[in-house]
């Protein structure tokens, strides 16, 4: 391969750089400033990391290049070299949103669903379960920033290249069921809320579905983005409404910090801890993320402030989940409601017997939270279905210029409020059902995150550090110990939820150990001077300006047998879950 840094002729018709490289690239060059010389001893010990700087980038459309246009603020190029503290102040409003949106948006109509239910049927209990998911979200959105601002492709398209059709297909797949599933909870919330105040399902869901396709088909990036910092604030409801609703601030406090489950461990006190892990750190977030950030034009120089923003937004969305959590308590206190959740309606109308504006606000919020929801969770489903099919996919173009990015949109929306309008749906089962799926799918696209985050083609000089992978590796061990529970206490009703936990926690270490002891043994061993080279030292400005070259100048990804064999492994594993989660579900609605 050539060096990229030097000129090349034009590649020949039919040649896969020809098409890696649109002439949206060219413009993206002159976008970003030059990169500094390295010195000599670090282009001795770094020239393939070193010939990507003056490499042209990989994103792919034109769209993505320019100023950035955030709802309260707008970045010209070369407007970025400006310092100051009233510089970085403007920068970061400027830059907030695509972090705040995503842990906002995963506070959805099931979300609200799902923290209702663990109020109503097992008090403050499951509270630590919602500060435990602080860093799980910080690790997981963290990864997806640097993904999206150092590569400019979508999560779907980097794992559709790296990892190859077949995994791509099954990675994406379960995200277009998924998704659809979580966009027709969202129009579920919709009804819900709006039959509240008397208004039908006929009427409401189809204004809610207009509303959501004019939002987003503006073809403007800053308006769509106004519109739903407007809906984030109307969600701060919640902190008088929880405020108001006499909490018990130290049975809170007590269970924020000291785990326990009200009434034990059991098989629907797991899936109900699925699905709150489902809910709060769903796989959607990952792709939506990732796609706004490159939607944004968020580069590796804005990185910092855009960490800043998905950890405001997490903490944001643990405050509004506790807040839902502390409201359902109160709403069914004193009554015979405890323990017996229906839907998100049954909490509207238990707050409505005790303060008629209560039950209203309650009924807002989950209005407020389905239309974030959708909004955010069908434009994941675009950009992927963008990605995937080498779309035009960004809010920045009009409908003309993205019809099939906008129509995709569309179609989604439509076909999901008319899954709700069906008569004799199970509604309420259906939202926490898919909740925790989501949970139950979860490891599989974070191990795909994982491995994206560690391949020095994708992210270069922003490769995961090890105290991250490590710190990752727990969590994904954490969900399969969850999924596990769930599946073992699904086949065998009788059997201890806790023990079983504990024996999963005890095998996974134990193969866990033996896996790494297996791959020590047989990778092969490389020279001192190779693993020094691994290890690039970059100046500040160099690491700044790096972005991953175009798709097809990057060398393939080779997966050992060991770890294909791991792969397959953990996909049959979370099939035989995902079904033995839909038996599971089948005996709930059967009472």
């Amino acid at each position: 391969m050539s060096d990229p840094a030097e000129p090349r002729p034009p590649a020949p018709a039919g040649d896969p750089a020809a098409r890696a490289v649109p002439p949206a690239i060219s413009a993206g060059d002159r976008l970003q400033p030059a990169a500094p010389v390295a010195s000599a001893a670090s282009v001795a010990s770094a020239a393939p990391v070193a010939r990507n700087l003056a490499a042209p980038s990989a994103v792919l459309d034109q769209a993505h290049l320019g100023d950035i246009e955030g709802a309260l603020g707008r970045i010209r190029i070369g407007d970025e070299h400006r310092s100051g503290w009233r510089r970085r102040l403007v920068t970061f409003l400027a830059i907030v949103g695509p972090g705040l949106i995503v842990m906002v948006g995963d506070n959805d109509a099931g979300g609200v669903a799902t923290y209702g239910q663990a109020g109503q049927d097992f008090g403050y209990s499951l509270l630590w379960v919602l500060l435990l998911l602080i860093p799980v979200l910080i690790v997981n959105q963290e990864m997806v920033v640097r993904l999206g601002a150092v590569t400019g492709v979508g999560h779907a398209r980097l794992i559709n290249e790296r990892f190859g059709r077949f995994w791509g297909w099954f990675s994406v797949g379960d995200l277009f069921l998924l998704n659809f599933l979580t966009i027709v909870t969202e129009f579920i919330g919709v009804s819900l809320a709006l039959r509240y105040f008397g208004v039908s399902p006929y009427i409401s869901v189809p204004i809610a579905a207009l509303l959501l396709v004019g939002i987003t088909a503006s073809g403007s990036f800053r308006r769509w983005e106004r519109a739903m910092f407007a809906f984030i604030a109307v969600s701060l409801v919640l902190v008088p409404l929880a405020l108001l609703s006499h909490p018990h601030y130290g049975s809170i406090a007590y269970h924020f910090v000291v785990p326990g489950i009200q009434g034990g461990i059991t098989s629907n006190a797991v899936l109900l801890v699925i699905a709150i892990v489902g809910t709060t750190v769903a796989p959607w977030q990952l792709f939506f993320q990732q796609s706004n950030v490159i939607d944004k034009r968020i580069t590796p120089r804005f990185i910092g402030y855009e960490r800043a923003d998905t950890m405001l937004g997490s903490l944001v969305v643990v405050g509004g989940a506790a807040a839902v959590l502390v409201v359902a308590v109160y709403a069914v206190r004193g009554t015979s409601l405890v323990g017996h959740f229906t839907d998100a309606l049954g909490i509207a109308n238990a707050l409505g017997d005790k303060s008629r504006v209560f039950g209203a606000l309650f009924a807002i919020v989950l209005l407020d939270a389905s239309i974030i929801g959708a909004a955010a969770v069908t434009l994941s489903t675009s950009y992927a279905f963008g990605d995937v099919f080498n779309l035009k996919h960004s809010l920045h173009r009009s409908f003309r210029d993205a019809k099939a990015f906008y129509a995709t949109y569309t179609a989604l929306v439509a076909v999901a409020a008319g899954v709700v309008l069906v008569p004799g749906a199970p509604l309420g089962l259906l939202t926490t059902a898919v909740q925790a799926l989501a949970g139950v799918l979860l490891p599989s696209a974070s191990v795909f995150l994982l491995l994206l985050c560690n391949d020095p083609e994708v992210l270069g000089p922003w490769v995961n550090q090890r105290w991250l992978n490590i710190t990752a590796a727990v969590i994904i061990g954490l969900l399969l110990i969850l999924s596990g529970t769930l599946v073992v206490t699904t086949l065998f009703s009788k059997i201890n939820a806790a023990q079983t936990a504990i024996w999963l926690a005890v095998g996974l270490l134990a193969l866990s150990g033996a896996a790494g002891g297996w791959f020590r043994l047989t990778r092969p061993r490389r020279p001192a001077a190779a693993a020094v080279s691994r290890r690039v030292t970059m100046s500040r400005a160099e690491r700044m300006n790096w972005r991953m070259p175009p798709l097809a100048l990057l060398k393939p990804v080779e997966w050992s047998p060991g770890t294909k064999l791991g792969m397959l492994m953990l996909r049959g594993y979370l099939l035989i879950s995902v079904l033995l989660l839909v038996v599971k579900a089948v005996q709930l609605g059967g009472g």
